[in-house]
Order: C-alpha cells, then sequence, then structure tokens
C-alpha cells in the first residue's frame, strides 16, 4: 500500500510539472495548447533513447528532454503565429496525435507499441525497495524548483507583458512589445517543463510506450489547471494533486460496484471525476485559486 501511494503522489507531481507548463502558456499567455501530450512524449522518448540506446547519463537526458521539447515548442509556436483560439488548440492537438503516431510507426526508432524498457534510473539498484521515496522526494524537489522559477516570472515585467498579451495582443503590439517573441517565449518555457514531466516519468516508470502518451493525459491537466486556478502556479499543483487524487481515488470506489464489466467500471470513474469537477466549477468558477488583481501605485511626484 505505501508503494502505492509514492506511485501516486509521484505521478501527481509529474502532472504539477505539466501543469506549471500550461500555466504559463494558457494561464499567462492565451495561447490554448492541446498538444501536452506531445511534448511530454517527445521529453520521455529522448530521454529514453539517449539513456538506453547510447547509454548517456540520466542527467543528460533530462537536458535533452527539455532542449528537445522547447525547440519543438519554439517551431510549432513559429508555424501557428498566425492562428489564434480554437485554430491554434485544433493545431496542437493534431501535433500531438501526430508524434504518438511516429511512435507507433517508426519501429526502428522506438520500437513501435512494444515500447521502450528498462530506463535506468538513478540509484534504482542501490536504494532497493526505498527507491520510491527518493524518486517522490526528488519529483518533487524538481517541481518546488520550476515552481519558483515560473513564480518569480510571473512577477516580474516579463509575466506582466504576457498577462497584457493574452488579453489584447494588439494593444500589447502598440505599446511596442514584440508580440511574437514572447509568446514564442513562453510557449518554449511551457513545453520544455512539458518534456522535463515526460523525462521524469520515463525514468520512474522504467517503461514507455505509445498508448502511455493519449490525448486524455491533456484533458486531466487541463482538467487540474481549471479546477486549481489557470492563472496561478500554485493552482497547477493544488489541481494536479487533486485531478490524481480523484483518479486514483474512484478507481477504489469503482470495487463496490459489483456486476459491472471493467469497460462500465472505467466509464463510471470518469462520470465521478467530471461530476466532482462540475461541482467545483459551480462553486468555485475560477478555480480554487483564483487570478489576484495586481494594482500598480503610481510613482510619487518628486518634492
Amino acid at each position: 500500500m505505501l508503494s502505492y501511494l509514492l506511485f501516486v503522489a509521484t505521478i501527481s507531481g509529474v502532472y504539477a510539472l505539466l501543469g506549471l507548463g500550461l500555466v504559463v502558456i494558457w494561464g499567462q499567455s492565451g495561447m490554448v495548447n492541446l498538444g501536452l501530450a506531445g511534448f511530454f512524449a517527445l521529453g520521455a522518448y529522448a530521454t529514453a533513447l539517449l539513456t538506453t540506446v547510447l547509454s548517456a547519463p540520466i542527467v543528460l537526458g533530462w537536458l535533452a528532454a527539455v532542449v528537445l521539447a522547447a525547440l519543438i515548442g519554439l517551431l510549432v509556436t513559429w508555424l501557428t503565429r498566425s492562428m489564434r483560439g480554437d485554430y491554434l488548440a485544433i493545431i496542437t492537438l493534431s501535433f500531438a496525435e501526430f508524434i504518438r503516431l511516429v511512435a507507433v510507426n517508426e519501429a526502428w526508432l522506438t520500437n513501435s507499441i512494444d515500447g521502450i524498457s528498462g530506463i535506468p534510473a538513478p540509484f534504482r539498484a542501490t536504494l532497493a525497495d526505498n527507491f520510491n521515496l527518493f524518486y517522490l522526494v526528488l519529483t518533487w524537489a524538481i517541481v518546488a524548483i520550476a515552481y519558483v522559477a515560473v513564480r518569480r516570472l510571473i512577477n516580474a515585467p516579463f509575466g506582466r507583458v504576457l498577462r497584457a498579451i493574452r488579453d489584447d495582443d494588439q494593444v500589447a503590439a502598440v505599446a511596442g512589445k514584440p508580440v511574437l517573441s514572447f509568446k514564442i517565449q513562453a510557449f518554449m518555457l511551457g513545453s520544455g517543463l512539458a518534456g522535463l514531466a515526460g523525462a521524469m516519468y520515463a525514468h520512474f516508470n522504467a517503461y514507455i510506450a505509445p498508448d502511455l502518451f493519449t490525448p486524455l493525459i491533456t484533458i486531466y491537466i487541463f482538467l487540474a489547471v481549471t479546477a486549481g486556478g489557470y492563472t496561478r502556479p500554485a493552482g497547477a499543483l493544488i489541481g494536479a494533486v487533486l485531478v490524481n487524487v480523484l483518479l486514483e481515488g474512484s478507481r477504489f470506489a469503482a470495487g463496490f460496484a459489483s456486476g459491472l464489466s471493467g469497460l462500465q467500471v472505467a466509464s463510471i470513474r470518469e462520470i465521478v471525476i467530471g461530476v466532482t469537477l462540475i461541482v467545483l466549477m459551480r462553486l468555485r468558477p475560477q478555480g480554487i485559486l483564483p487570478e489576484r488583481i495586481r494594482i500598480v501605485k503610481p510613482p510619487r511626484d518628486s518634492p
């Protein structure tokens, strides 16, 4: 039971990293990115291939995951620079499915649906039974660093420009801000965090395959960020834990429903999660942590 709880807490940390990336891209910049699962997969496969095929150090695999996801994020933003709203959402969703189909069909690189196994993790053999606890602490330490970095960026002039672009990018452009440059930077940052989440997941799970990176992951993260407060980094953390607890808690609750097939039980779990989040949104439409309205006081005139 303890191992299972450690597993749930670690996956919550992975979801938190994805949520922080979405806060930057969507909550602060106003870009709807439905391709989180694609960047998540890119990070996972990048570090898996480097550390298994090339026997590269794990830290190098993590770095490669972040860099690759960020660079692909730059490419996606540049190609969709004239799109916004629903069009951007469709393109990013298609991108995620494209990455999954590449993983399925390019067996020479990804081993197709059989996936990649034996992905190493730091100190797994040395720590043995204590590995799950160690990786939990490591994951949430990285989440804490990412949280502090994102929070500082949001509170800095960089974040204020992103919110201006989110509210009205034409006004921001008239004010002399390079809108495209800021959008690219925000998308790269969010994509890099998603790639890092994928790398953390790959080394923890020791196995990845295309069916682990379905669009359902993106839906879960959107639900988590929406429930927690999509403009607040702390909201991403709270929402990630909440959604993961609902996912795993409903697994046990479904066990009391006797006489139902596995598909019916899975459907009931999704219904329970959906209803819970709908109720939460009715009670707290801006999420558990709504956006803070910052009032900047004008400087006093010097005597």
